[in-house]
Order: C-alpha cells, then structure tokens, then sequence
C-alpha cells in the first residue's frame, strides 16, 4: 500500500459572479515511502492548490486523501492540523526565516510545538540538523550572515528537524544561483532518502524535476505522468514548464 493517496481530487471554488472554477480535476496520486516524486506546472495550473491539499492545509472538494490507508479529507482542523505538525515538512522558494534570530533559534521553532521527548531535547535535535546539512559552525549566525544557499539549509533543517514523512518542496531553487540549487536538492534528496521520508517537489524547472525518480505535470488542473525522457529533453532546451 502507497504511503500518500489522492484518488479522483477535485477541488472547485466558487466566483463572484457565481461561476464555478475548477481548479483541480480529478487528481490521482500515490506516492512510496522514500520515494521522489516531482510535479511541474507552469503558474495558474494548480500547483499551490495541489500542495495545500497534500500539506493538509485545505480540503478536497470531492475525492480521498490517505496516509498509510487513513482517509484524512474530511478530517476536522484541529486533527488536521495536529497531523501536518507532526508529518508534513514544508520546503518554500522563499525562505520564511526569522530575521532576527539565529539558524539554531529557527530550527529549534517547530520544536516549541512538540511534545515529550522532542520538546525538551529541542537544541540538541536542532544543533544535530544543522550539523547534518553542513551548517554547525553557523549556529549563531542570523539570517542576514548567512548566503542564500545557507539560509535555505536552515529552512531544510527546520523542516526536517521533526521526522516529517511526507516533505513538500515548492519552488525550493528559485532563489539560488543554478549550481547552489543543485547542491541544495541533493542534499534535500539525500536526506529524504537517508530517513525514509517521501518528497514531493512542485516546480516549473525541468533541471530539478530530473532530479525525482517519477515525474508528473499539471495542466489546467489535470495531473498526468511525463516521461523521464521528456523532463531531460525539456531541461536540455531550457524549456520551462
């Protein structure tokens, strides 16, 4: 049984004018343990809707959503949220970090929402990320001193540092130069790899779409499998998607 799965997802609002837009179309969508998966989409074709839905931030309209067989699309908020803290890691293109506090002080962050053992071994499981993405001698640095491929390590450790299952990673390069986005995405995929974590990167680069062992594109809200072969041919002719 997959660990994550979207059968027949829908999602439709409803406008001013009284007109129903579809959103998303019947998405279906499963997703391994440890598995990399990339979606691609260019801008409007339902990527943030698809990732709200997979960070169990919205609902569905119609259709299920399972972890581990679990049916979560009609959970009720507090539940879910209580379920996105404690499985959902979330990867931005913009790295949401508080400016006046240090790499350590933003990892430990998610912590103070824990519980147990987590919360009072809070800076020693924050210290241990950090040092696990290259950054242990930068535990004290802020924001503002650190690169932009540091500071999206630090938005990785603050992703990772509570075990999350599932990490979503929207548009994690957009704001690094071409050969720190490499660096940053295997590091992120080795790590996923390394704990059993399922990934999933939503993105309109072929380049980082390549990097996932299984490739889909959304289109007009309708989610469907491209080829390995295809994301390396768009990549090649700098294609975006």
């Amino acid at each position: 049984m997959a660990f994550l799965r979207l059968e027949g997802v829908t999602r439709t609002v409803e406008l001013p004018d009284g007109a129903r837009l579809d959103i998303l179309r019947g998405v279906d969508l499963e997703v391994d343990v440890g598995e990399h998966v990339s979606i691609v989409g260019r801008s409007g074709s339902g990527k943030s809707t698809l990732l709200n839905i997979l960070g169990l931030i919205d609902t569905p309209t119609s259709g299920r959503l399972e972890f581990d067989g679990v049916p979560l699309e009609k959970l009720r908020m507090g539940a879910r949220d209580r379920r996105r803290g404690r499985d959902v890691g979330f990867i931005f293109q913009q790295f949401n970090l508080l400016p006046r506090r240090t790499a350590l002080e933003n990892v430990m962050t998610p912590l103070l929402y824990a519980s147990g053992r987590q919360f009072w071994r809070r800076q020693r499981l924050a210290t241990e990320m950090l040092e696990r993405v290259g950054l242990g001698a930068r535990l004290s640095s802020t924001p503002d001193r650190l690169s932009g491929g540091e500071q999206q390590r630090v938005a990785i450790a603050r992703a990772l540092v509570r075990g999350p299952r599932l990490i979503l990673a929207d548009e994690p390069t957009g704001a690094l130069d071409v050969e720190t986005g490499a660096s940053v995405m295997a590091l992120l995929d080795g790590v996923a790899e390394a704990t059993g974590a399922a990934l999933i990167t939503i993105t309109h680069d072929p380049n980082i779409a390549a990097l996932a062992r299984r490739h889909y594109r959304l289109d007009q809200g309708v989610l469907s499998p491209v080829a390995a072969v295809a994301i390396a041919q768009f990549a090649s002719e700098g294609v975006t998607l």
